[in-house]
C-alpha cells in the first residue's frame, strides 16, 4: 500500500521558527533558524514515516471564506505582514521553498482556501486505498483519522502518531465525532466560542449518548431539564 505523507507546512514553520532557542544567521547575516528547524524536522518525519509519496502545503495570503461567514473567525491571530524580520516566520518562507525544491519535494501554496481544505480533500479522495499520514499540530485534523489516515504531531523523540485508538483514549469519542466535539467546546485558537458550561468531559458524554450534534440539539429540552451532574 502507498503511504502519502502530507505536511502542514505553515504549521511546521511556525513550530520551528518559534521553537528554536535562538536566532541563527547565515554568512550574509540573514536569519535562517526557522528554515534549519523546518528542514531538520521534515527529514526526521520522513525517516519516521517512510512515505512513498510526500507533499507539503502552505497557507497563502488571502482572505478566508470562513471569515466572511463569521467575522470573529481567527480574529485573535497576529498579523505578521508588518512584523520585523526577527518576529516574522514568513520572512524565511522563500528559503524553505528553495530547500524543498533542492530536496525534490513537491509543495504548493493555497490561493482560495486553507491548507486544511486541501489536506481534507486528499484524505477523503485517497484515504480509502492508501495510507495517509498528516503531519500537523492542528487538532482539527483529528476528525479525518481512520484506520488508513493518521495524524503525526512532531515533538522530536516524543513524536506522537494519532490513530482512532489515540482519539478514543484521549477524548472518549470516535474521530468522526471530533468536529461536533469541538463545536460544543469551542476553539480558542480560532476564536470560536462553544456552548456554555460544556467542557471536554461533558461534550464527550453528550456525544456518546446522542451520537451527533444534530441529535443533541434535537434533545436540548430534555438535556436542559436534567441535573447538570448527570451529564
Amino acid at each position: 500500500m502507498n503511504r502519502l505523507l502530507i505536511v502542514d507546512g505553515s504549521n511546521l514553520l511556525f513550530q520551528m521558527f518559534f521553537g528554536m532557542p535562538a536566532r541563527i544567521a547565515n554568512e550574509q547575516g540573514k536569519a535562517i533558524q526557522g528554515t534549519l528547524g523546518f528542514v531538520g524536522a521534515l527529514l526526521k518525519i520522513i525517516r519516521k514515516t517512510e512515505p512513498t509519496h510526500i507533499a507539503v502545503f502552505f497557507d497563502g495570503e488571502h482572505e478566508s471564506i470562513r471569515a466572511t461567514l463569521d467575522s470573529a473567525y481567527k480574529a485573535n491571530r497576529v498579523d505578521y505582514s508588518e512584523m520585523p524580520e526577527k518576529n516574522n516566520p514568513f520572512s524565511q518562507l522563500p528559503d524553505v521553498y528553495a530547500a524543498l525544491d533542492y530536496l525534490g519535494i513537491k509543495h504548493a501554496e493555497t490561493c482560495s482556501c486553507e491548507t486544511d481544505d486541501w489536506i481534507a480533500g486528499y484524505a477523503f479522495t485517497y484515504g480509502q486505498e492508501n495510507e495517509i499520514v498528516i503531519s500537523s499540530f492542528d487538532s482539527d485534523f483529528f476528525q479525518l483519522v481512520t484506520d488508513h489516515v493518521s495524524v503525526l504531531r512532531y515533538r522530536g523523540d516524543n513524536t506522537v502518531i494519532c490513530t482512532p485508538e489515540y482519539i478514543n483514549k484521549k477524548f472518549g469519542i470516535v474521530p468522526c465525532q471530533y468536529a461536533d466535539f469541538k463545536s460544543l467546546m469551542g476553539d480558542a485558537s480560532d476564536h470560536i466560542k462553544g456552548a456554555d458550561r460544556v467542557g471536554p468531559k461533558t461534550a464527550a458524554l453528550l456525544l456518546n449518548e446522542f451520537g451527533t450534534l444534530e441529535n443533541i440539539l434535537a434533545n436540548a429540552a430534555d438535556i436542559k431539564n436534567r441535573p447538570f451532574k448527570s451529564l
